[in-house]
């Protein structure tokens, strides 16, 4: 279900990026800070759980931040 919600974020961010790529930051900045915040409330767990909890939110922050980066660099080679 999780895993669902980022892959939809990701394709959010990437339409988003792709056509208004200023605009685009902004909700960009917002999903990488509230992945943060996740990610060092999650490490915080002890063990083992809380080093799965704090990557696991750690990888979604990077792909999403990926998948927006990819979008401008996709606008930037559009021929319009």
């Amino acid at each position: 279900m999780i895993i669902a919600a980022i892959v939809a974020v990701c394709v959010v961010l990437f339409i988003l990026a792709l056509l208004l790529p200023r605009l685009s930051i902004w909700p960009q900045k917002g999903v990488s800070k509230s992945l943060g915040a996740g990610a060092r409330t999650g490490s915080k767990a002890p063990g083992v759980i809380g080093k799965a909890l704090g990557k696991s939110f750690s990888t979604s922050r990077k792909a999403t931040n990926k998948s927006a980066e990819t979008g401008r660099k996709t606008r930037g080679k559009l021929p319009v």
